[in-house]
């Protein structure tokens, strides 16, 4: 059944905070990942990915839910971008389903499933939108997984190949090219925590990961270029703004310090430097000796960038764990040998006080505006865009004049204050050139199932029907009061 947007109000610039403005050339837009809202996951050729084999795994999803259907963006594609128009968005950042595309990992590509892409793309610059295009937003081909997956280099060799075959697909088409959505997420929520897929709890596998997917990165970036010389290159990293609970204890900023090793430098120095953290080989000898980075590895890691993605829910504030107290979760996960946070077993999180989204996470738009200041002063050469930024809320769908309405305030704060937070970071000096809101539509969200509500959009998962929310009409707003 197609069903039609409600549609978007006048634009009301009147109305908006007048620093909700932004100049010309900044790019909004919003953005989704391929298994969290495609569906049709046996059809056209595609084969299983590890968040198939994941989420249809006993205990490991809320509700046993899988995204089998999810959103069935694969079939509703038009309807989508015909809303994305009513939007006003300028561009859409989207990923590609490895599995879709090259269904073993490695071998023959499927014309059937690079088709879907190329349908999308060209539905999208119809519609006056630019694609922004991730190549790995997580759903890694299971055979690959069966073969060592993340953990083995093999799979950051198969990377290249793949990517130069959605490369000659896509072409010159697309606006930016971005390799890797948030490693972190893959290598230590995979590989270390067991929370999402693979499902793997083991320190030196996730610490192999990472430097394989910094390797991946590297040479997806020179299998693209070697295509289109010209492609404008990208990766995105949720970066982490992490404060110490007592910024006078030597205990509490040394958590801090590894923690930017681990996980935000283990990432950014081999990617934008060319190093790989002393400091982070020093504190994580005990779990690895890094004897996998082999010659000539950092130098295929670097590769230069035409922009980097910076994606932001939160902050955290730590503190050094006593050892006895209990301790408390942080995004769900208990601090301990086992956990996001490889090799450091003495951290322990102190909850602010303050709004908190339904995943728990405190809104803390000032943390944006740190963290893109930050990252463009470290790298002050490398434009920024904010590629991931939205927040889950309980949603209720009310009838009014007949019409389905979502009257979402406190997510529509959250993007209002958020969007005033980029402002600021410009104002301090950031050179960012984008904003891509999270999500577009209400999906599948890992773990959580369908329990946790992103979108901008609210979809009826029984019936797939799409209604705008609130916080999309008033992002339309903003977007009209820029001049878009």
């Amino acid at each position: 059944m197609t069903t039609t947007p409600t549609p978007v109000r006048p634009a009301t610039a009147t109305a908006l905070d007048p620093r909700l403005t932004f100049p010309e050339g900044f790019l909004f837009g919003s953005a989704t990942a391929s298994y969290q809202i495609e569906g049709a996951v046996a059809e056209d050729g595609r084969t299983p990915s590890i968040w198939d084999t994941f989420s249809h795994t006993p205990g490991k999803v809320r509700r046993g839910e899988t995204g089998d259907v999810a959103a069935d963006h694969y079939h509703r594609m038009p309807q989508d971008v015909a809303l994305m128009r009513r939007l006003g968005l300028q561009s859409y950042r989207f990923s590609v389903a490895w599995p879709r595309v090259v269904p073993h990992g490695r071998g023959p590509v499927n014309a059937a499933g690079l088709a879907f892409y190329d349908r999308l793309v060209d539905e999208l610059l119809g519609a006056g939108i630019q694609p922004i295009v991730t190549l790995y937003h997580w759903d890694l081909p299971q055979e690959l997984e069966d073969g060592g997956g993340w953990a083995a280099r093999s799979t950051a060799e198969a990377f290249g190949p793949y990517a130069t075959a959605v490369a000659e697909a896509l072409g010159d088409r697309v606006h930016t090219w971005t390799t890797l959505n948030e490693p972190w997420c893959s290598a230590y929520l995979g590989y270390a925590s067991g929370v999402h897929a693979p499902g793997r709890t083991d320190g030196e596998s996730a610490l192999k990961a990472v430097h394989h997917l910094n390797l991946a990165h590297g040479l997806a970036c020179q299998a693209v270029r070697a295509v289109l010389p010209s492609a404008r290159m990208s990766v995105t990293h949720n970066l982490h703004v992490v404060h110490p609970a007592d910024p006078s204890s030597a205990d509490d900023l040394d958590l801090v310090r590894r923690m930017d090793a681990l996980g935000n430098r283990a990432f950014l120095q081999p990617q934008l430097e060319g190093v790989l953290p002393d400091d982070l080989v020093q504190d994580t000898a005990h779990v690895t000796d890094w004897g996998f980075v082999q010659d000539g590895d950092l130098a295929d890691i670097h590769q230069p960038l035409d922009v980097l993605g910076v994606n932001y829910y939160t902050t955290s504030v730590v503190q050094k764990w006593d050892g006895v107290s209990p301790r408390v979760m942080e995004d769900g996960h208990m601090v301990s040998e086992h956990v996001p946070w490889v090799g450091i077993a003495d951290a322990d999180f102190v909850l602010e006080d303050g709004l908190r989204t339904a995943m728990g996470w405190l809104v803390d738009p000032s943390g944006l505006t740190e963290l893109l200041v930050r990252t463009s002063r470290t790298y002050p050469d490398l434009p920024l865009m904010v590629t991931e930024n939205g927040a889950a809320f309980a949603d209720e769908v009310v009838l009014e004049d007949g019409e389905p309405r979502v009257h979402d305030e406190l997510r529509t704060d959250y993007v209002r204050t958020h969007l005033l937070a980029v402002r600021d970071a410009m104002d301090a000096g950031a050179d960012v050139r984008g904003y891509q809101l999270w999500s577009l539509l209400d999906n599948f969200e890992w773990a959580w199932g369908y329990d946790r509500r992103f979108g901008i959009t609210h979809v009826d998962y029984d019936t797939q029907e799409r209604v705008l929310k609130d916080s999309a009409l008033f992002y339309a707003d903003v977007i009209a009061a820029s001049g878009a």
